[in-house]
């Protein structure tokens, strides 16, 4: 996912707390709900990084030389200026991006 072109916010905004319950009638679960989507977006970015950056790792290991590469230092502005994981999936959670489901009690025949 291109998160760069997601329409969001790059900073925190007051908001109205009706707007998160009104899917689940319960703000708490909306909070889970979209705490759980920003960890998704979040593992997604850091494993994205991971195999960008792994492009660039020495072979060898040696702390006097420190190699400057412009290509390392273009990736790591490009993900400074991506939103927060969280502002990512607030904004999902209010335009009806996510989804979820609630799992039915289990009734023992009690």
């Amino acid at each position: 996912m291109d998160y760069k072109k997601v329409k969001t916010e790059n900073t925190t905004v007051t908001r109205d707390l009706r707007q998160f319950d009104r899917d689940t009638d319960n703000i708490y679960q909306s909070v889970v709900i979209i705490g759980k989507r920003a960890n998704q977006i979040g593992q997604e970015m850091r494993d994205e990084l991971n195999s960008k950056l792994e492009e660039f790792a020495s072979s060898t290991d040696n702390l006097e030389e420190v190699f400057e590469n412009r290509e390392q230092i273009e990736i790591a502005r490009h993900y400074e200026q991506i939103p927060k994981p969280s502002l990512i999936a607030i904004s999902e959670y209010l335009n009806g991006n996510v989804y979820f489901r609630v799992p039915e009690p289990e009734n023992d025949g009690k």
